[in-house]
């Protein structure tokens, strides 16, 4: 894949209590090492029904490393194995979810948690988001 300006990354959402967090604070914690920065389109996906479908985006607006937490925040994220939190603004849920079979990554051989901290290129994500627009 060739390095892009602004590539996006899929994370997995395990379960619905996770994603209402995400939702409630704006806020994702992950282990996952990426070059993670502001601006960055980040595209969730969660198992659906209908399989691995996005749920939603947002676009960072920060990224705390653990030392940048308040002490209770680095002790939650070290004890599920976190390494910083991703704030949004925005923060946007779509009222459907749009399969990703459906999408421009149908083709993509990275299938359920291989999708978790996927980068993809730009154009893909400006696509799925016009997609999801249309749902």
């Amino acid at each position: 894949m060739q390095r892009e300006d602004n590539p996006g990354y899929i994370l997995r959402v395990s379960s619905d209590e996770w994603l209402d967090q995400v939702y409630q604070l704006k806020k994702y914690y992950t282990g996952v090492n990426r070059n993670w920065r502001r601006g960055t389109p980040i595209l969730l996906a969660k198992k659906t029904e209908e399989g691995d479908s996005i749920l939603g985006y947002g676009i960072t607006q920060k990224v705390e490393m653990l030392w940048e937490m308040s002490p209770e925040e680095e002790d939650y994220c070290r004890e599920n194995k976190w390494r910083c939190a991703l704030t949004f603004q925005p923060l946007i849920r779509f009222e459907k979810p749009l399969p990703i079979k459906d999408t421009a990554l149908a083709g993509d051989r990275r299938k359920g948690s291989f999708l978790h901290g996927a980068m993809i290129p730009e154009e893909t994500v400006d696509s799925i988001l016009e997609q999801a627009e249309e749902l």
